[in-house]
């Protein structure tokens, strides 16, 4: 049985639990249970805040975690990082007021910087030779300024609507954050082999992410000129129609580029145009 410990809410759990779900790893999840069993895959999620996950695969009570980068940095527990899993991407910055003159990173000289990273934020203070306070607070960063508790804030961003409703704007970026399984570094065999087997149905379920099976019937004198117009189109699969002189042509696209590239594949002639979504892809 593999432990992986997940945060217990907020946007990286949903994200987190989606994952699981898509992976086939089916949960009966319940608010006031902190580690459920799995019903299909030897697996078990450990419910924790997300500051806690670190400490709990370092030290062996979980055996892997889905954690923000951001707090995998911070927090610099001795354990391994599995795999980048690029979802709950954000940012760590620093944002003064909004009507401050900012200068550059010299700014901060003798301001006292308010957050919930302050191993991040020294690194950045001691690479920039910046003597600043800094004024710990778990939660409401953003307010701190507004209050008279700190001159600037150093925080996660995501959309940057929280900066702004604060009367806050970015001016440094220190750090990009995104999810990441974090293991144990001396996972035993058989949990290292569920490990294996859960990394591959979660990169069958990433692979697939934003692309699409298209297919479409086109004539044959036309179709290396619609293959070159397909992106990352290698060697698609053609079927011969009926009709004397047409194929059916099936690949893989990505979804963000199909719509640059319709009416090409219309102009050139082809026609009956099928877009289908993948939810697993294995290379």
């Amino acid at each position: 049985m593999l432990r992986i410990a997940v945060q217990a809410k907020g946007r990286l759990y949903e994200e987190t639990m989606h994952l699981l779900s898509e992976a086939g790893i089916r949960l009966e999840t319940n608010k006031r249970t902190l580690l459920i069993q799995a019903k299909d895959f030897p697996v078990e999620v450990l419910f924790l805040r997300d500051d806690d996950i670190p400490q709990a695969v370092a030290d062996g009570a979980a055996d892997v975690g889905i954690v923000g980068e951001n707090e995998y940095a911070e927090r610099r527990k001795n354990v391994t990082v599995v795999k980048r899993l690029g979802f709950s991407k954000c940012r760590l910055s620093l944002a003064i007021p909004k009507d401050e003159t900012y200068s550059g990173p010299q700014w901060f000289n003798g301001k006292v910087i308010a957050t919930s990273y302050p191993a991040i934020l020294q690194d950045f203070l001691t690479t920039h030779n910046i003597q600043a306070n800094t004024h710990l607070i778990s939660g409401s960063v953003e307010i701190a300024p507004g209050i008279g508790l700190a001159d600037a804030i150093f925080d996660i961003v995501s959309s940057g609507s929280t900066l702004v409703s604060n009367h806050l704007k970015e001016v440094e970026t220190v750090m990009k954050s995104e999810a990441l399984l974090i293991g144990h570094p001396q996972l035993a065999a058989n949990k290292k082999a569920i490990l294996d087997e859960f990394i591959f149905r979660t990169n069958a379920v990433q692979t697939a992410a934003g692309k699409k099976y298209i297919l479409l019937n086109a004539p044959n004198d036309k179709i290396d000129d619609i293959i070159s117009v397909l992106p990352g189109m290698k060697s698609p699969s053609l079927l011969p129609l009926a009709q004397e002189g047409w194929s059916s042509l099936h690949s893989v696209i990505e979804e963000k580029h199909f719509w640059e590239i319709i009416g090409k594949l219309k102009a050139l002639g082809a026609e009956g145009i099928l877009v289908i979504p993948i939810e697993k892809m294995i290379l």
